[in-house]
């Protein structure tokens, strides 16, 4: 009876240990592709950052940090961060000298090129559409495009296929 007690035990105990591994195996994640969204906002023309919302293969929030004179960016996320490298754009641009409007309508590519934390190993390419608006500071009673503006709106949409191992 001993025997028959110890045995069960033996098996449920090896069953536990089974089912943990089980349990731990399914709790890696698999590599999974698709496509990404990125929207980046800011009402800052001088911020060297803006917001960013992720979402497709991931969901997340995260700060963008430009490099104007590299065109990249790092996104930070909480768990990583996803570095790109971007185009400078290419569009149209208009400024109204009498109401002090500004629009801005380009677009251009990106590339990945690298991660870290939750997002290391990921790999991808996209395109993006950058559109501002802003109004210019007056001067001596003109518009005057060497100050901050005193409002402005930037929104940059990206999507694009990405692989996350």
């Amino acid at each position: 009876m001993r025997r028959i007690i110890t045995s069960a035990l033996t098996a449920a105990a090896a069953a536990a240990v089974v089912g943990g591994a089980g349990l731990a195996a399914a709790s890696t994640h698999a590599a999974v592709s698709g496509t990404e969204n990125f929207q980046m906002m800011t009402t800052s023309a001088t911020s060297s950052t803006a917001s960013v919302i992720a979402s497709g293969v991931f969901t997340a929030p995260a700060v963008d940090h430009e490099n104007h004179s590299n065109n990249t960016a790092k996104f930070v996320f909480s768990n990583g961060t996803v570095s790109v490298k971007h185009s400078p754009g290419t569009g149209k641009q208009s400024f109204n000298p009498k109401t002090c409007l500004l629009t801005v309508n380009l677009h251009g590519t990106y590339k990945i090129t690298g991660g870290s934390g939750a997002y290391a190993g990921i790999t991808g390419s996209g395109t993006y559409k950058l559109n501002i608006l802003a109004i210019a500071g007056r001067s001596g009673g003109k518009c005057s495009q060497s100050q901050p503006p005193v409002a402005w709106h930037q929104v940059i949409n990206a999507s694009g296929p990405v692989s996350l191992p």
